[in-house]
């Protein structure tokens, strides 16, 4: 009997042996893949940042001697999610200035900056700048004029960009340092004057002529964007961010904030259109690590639709004769063209407007010419004319959207659209059709940066209070499981990264976000009110819900 029992002893040493080691092991959830067949998995194990294995707990518990096992009780595993377009960076930076998103006046914010800036406290010539504010929300839904802010701050430049950066409204002083008269012209902008001089309403590149004089950040400054904005990110379940056109020298601040450990958020960055970047990184080369890519350009096509600045095929239905406005010459775009297809560059525009869209379409297409896999992007291709989708799968063109867009325009979109021209508009569905896939994102902090409200409203098509009860221009809604492929997969996809993230396979990285609601079965209610449990980056927890 004794000899027995010892055999038993080691027989069972021995199968503890046999026994892989791994670092981590996740049991008991249920893990949507998303993988080609969609397929679900009870358990998870993870080494060295990466997945080695999925399948159920108990086949899982009986291969692998894991130094952590976390229990999931049940909750649902996810990839962890990708914002196909968003921007980390000046997220981050705009934390640290006043946020004057959902003001419902003028006044209000006037009120809000008064309030920030009894805090701030600024010295004299100090800038004082925020940023989300919506005149379409407001019961006078007008640009207002700067004699206020003069008044309230005469001694401080001040600069308020509209929630969409396409817009803005500064004082007097402001538009003095920036040599802004009422004689000011410029390419792709507006400068609104009335009794023959400055409002303070400054569209699209006029905005520039002001910004460029705000001081630049200090290291201090952009090391705390860059963790303020990572510390959102991770708690909204976000694990990829694509930040969309950002300088190479802070590319080189990320890469050094990465270097140290202090940032882990992966980053696909598209540098911005100037001559400086172009000059950089050509000299240098694409940048690959595993939490950094840079090998895109982005572009601005045409403004903004909520300020009149997108470039429209027939007059804005709200505006006679204002077609909107292209921010370069066409010239200009063939150009950028010419020199990213020529160094194996992905280009990303803006297009806002149906003109917008056709023209980037069209110079796209005389370079592609054809299918391809260079994966080339329009950014936003918010208004699409009828005869210009097939484009998009001519020539294999990405459409990169926001579905909160749809949610948050579609009070006055046909006010700006006309009924017949709107129904082209945040068409995520017919858009989806022409290459079988979709990337989608928020563009924060354009839009709320919460990756769920991206869902919400490409599968419902409502507002946060359920309006409209249908849903709007449904037909155009996406289904749960293609949305989820687009905050994952086909995210990852359009950032040339689909065999490395996006969803829950072997070889993978470990980027995890765990939920206490099922997206495929609950309903809109319960998807608003879904919590984030856990965010898990490179195999380690990067946040963790507090009981």
């Amino acid at each position: 009997m004794r000899s027995f029992l010892l055999f038993v002893i080691a027989a069972l040493l021995a199968s503890c042996n046999s026994k892989i080691k791994i670092d981590s092991l996740f049991v008991n959830g249920t893990v949507y893949t998303v993988d080609s067949s969609f397929s679900k998995a009870e358990a998870v194990a993870v080494k060295d940042g990466k997945i080695v294995a999925t399948g159920t707990t108990a086949e899982l518990q009986q291969q692998y001697d894991a130094k952590e096992t976390v229990d999931l009780q049940g909750k649902f595993m996810y990839p962890g999610f990708i914002d196909a377009h968003a921007h980390f960076y000046r997220y981050g930076l705009g934390l640290q200035t006043a946020d004057l998103t959902g003001t419902v006046s003028w006044e209000d914010i006037l009120h809000r900056l008064s309030e920030f800036n009894k805090g701030l406290a600024p010295a004299k010539g100090d800038w004082i700048i925020g940023r989300g504010w919506d005149q379409n929300d407001w019961t006078v839904k007008e640009f207002p004029t700067n004699e206020q802010l003069n008044r309230l701050f005469p001694d401080n430049p001040v600069l308020l960009t509209r929630v969409d950066g396409h817009a803005a409204v500064v004082n007097d002083l402001a538009l003095q340092l920036a040599g802004i008269t009422a004689e000011t012209k410029l390419t792709g902008g507006d400068v609104f004057v009335a009794n023959r001089k400055p409002t303070g309403v400054l569209i699209d590149n006029a905005i520039d002529l002001v910004s460029t004089k705000i001081p630049p950040a200090t290291a201090m400054q952009i090391k705390a964007a860059l963790m303020d904005a990572q510390r959102n990110c991770f708690a909204a379940g976000l694990t990829t961010i694509v930040d969309c056109g950002i300088d190479y020298d802070d590319v080189l601040q990320i890469e050094k904030a990465q270097a140290s450990g202090d940032l882990k958020m992966r980053l696909y960055v598209m540098l911005s259109d100037a001559k400086k970047n172009y000059d950089a990184i050509f000299k240098r080369g694409k940048i690959k690590t595993d939490r950094l890519n840079v090998r895109s350009f982005k572009v601005y096509g045409d403004g903004a639709l909520g300020s009149r600045g997108a470039c429209l095929l027939e007059p804005y239905s709200d505006k006679a004769k204002h077609y909107g406005f292209l921010l370069s010459s066409p010239e200009h775009f063939d150009s950028v063209a010419a020199v990213l297809y020529k160094n194996q560059f992905q280009m990303c525009t803006h297009a806002i407007g149906d003109s917008g869209n056709r023209t980037i379409l069209n110079i796209y297409g005389k370079y592609l010419q054809t299918t391809n896999d260079l994966r080339w992007r329009i950014e936003h291709a918010q208004v699409v004319n009828e005869n210009d989708f097939a484009l998009f799968g001519k020539y294999s063109i990405v459409p990169s959207v926001q579905p909160t867009h749809a949610t948050s325009d579609m009070y006055w979109a046909e006010q700006r659209l006309g009924p017949k021209r709107v129904k082209g508009a945040y068409a995520f569905n017919d858009l989806l059709k022409q290459n079988g896939w979709i990337p989608l994102g928020t563009d924060f902090p354009v839009e709320d940066i919460d990756p769920l409200k991206t869902f919400y409203a490409a599968v419902f098509r409502k507002d946060t209070k359920g309006w409209p009860a249908q849903g709007y221009q449904t037909e155009n809604a996406l289904t749960r499981e293609a949305t989820l492929r687009g905050m994952t997969i086909w995210a990852a996809r359009s950032n040339f990264e689909e065999n490395e993230k996006g969803s829950i396979e072997n070889g993978k990285f470990a980027d995890f976000v765990v939920l206490d609601t099922d997206l495929m079965t609950a309903s809109f209610e319960a998807i608003l009110k879904t919590t984030v449990l856990k965010t898990i980056s490179n195999g380690e927890t990067v946040f963790s819900k507090k009981n």
